[in-house]
């Protein structure tokens, strides 16, 4: 397999498209017997209260046609255990949603989790590999390849993949990731002001209105308004909370 990522370097470059990448990543994975694809990129992975985030990117190949309304559109993402156990690893992992399979899967899913159980049984698609990559500042990307057929001749071929999937896999995200604006790379839900991330930068060195109104050279009434509304946007109930919050969504981040 060493020979054929080889052989493929000059596709999975910086500069080509996503869509490019993504097409060539399909091509390596089919040689190891994988049907369909998933890979997923969010700059911050969940929310202030644990749950997580859709994505900011989901690219899919030769998955059902309603794959990504279902995950993105109506929650699937969120109750997807697979998403779960990737966020929550630093290896590549094998799994399969057979009751009798053994993988890491078996371990946490529950009746929460049944409509994603029950869409991929109807799909043939109950068995494959994900690798996350956890990022500098926080985002995280993770690539799932599946695998159809009988299950436990696809877990046990899966097993055997695993090492050059995760080799793929790294060279698709060294491609990818420069291909993402600055935008992309920040989280998307809550816009900030420049004045009310100067004001929330001020707070978290642990300034008073009042200080930081002497740094900015405004007003307390202005400061004190910019305060207000960057803790509206965060759903926060007091500055702190503000802070803490734009801290998680790196909102404070240069």
């Amino acid at each position: 397999m060493l020979t054929k990522l080889s052989a493929f370097n000059s596709h999975l470059l910086p500069g080509r498209s996503l869509d490019e990448q993504m097409d060539n990543t399909l091509v390596l994975a089919q040689h190891l017997g994988f049907d369909a694809l998933v890979y997923d990129y969010t700059p911050v992975p969940i929310d202030h209260d644990g749950a997580l985030i859709t994505p900011s990117v989901l690219q899919l190949r030769n998955t059902p046609s309603d794959w990504y309304s279902l995950w993105c559109s109506l929650g699937f993402y969120q109750i997807d255990p697979v998403q779960h156990l990737a966020l929550n690893c630093v290896s590549p992992f094998v799994w399969s949603y057979e009751a009798k399979a053994d993988t890491p899967l078996q371990k946490i899913i529950n009746r929460r989790h049944a409509p994603v159980s029950c869409y991929l049984h109807d799909q043939q698609m109950t068995c494959g590999v994900s690798v996350p990559i956890h990022l500098p500042r926080g985002g995280f990307a993770s690539l799932t390849g599946l695998r159809t057929g009988k299950a436990r001749t696809v877990l046990q071929d899966a097993r055997q993949t695993l090492a050059d999937f995760n080799l793929i896999t790294h060279a698709l995200q060294e491609a990818a990731y420069p291909l993402f604006s600055k935008e992309l790379r920040s989280y998307p839900h809550i816009h900030l002001t420049k004045r009310e991330r100067e004001c929330l930068k001020w707070a978290a060195d642990g300034l008073t209105a009042a200080e930081i109104a002497t740094q900015l050279s405004r007003s307390l009434a202005v400061v004190t308004l910019h305060l207000a509304s960057a803790m509206h946007k965060l759903g926060a109930k007091n500055r702190v909370q503000a802070v803490v919050r734009a801290s998680h969504y790196r909102l404070l981040d240069d």
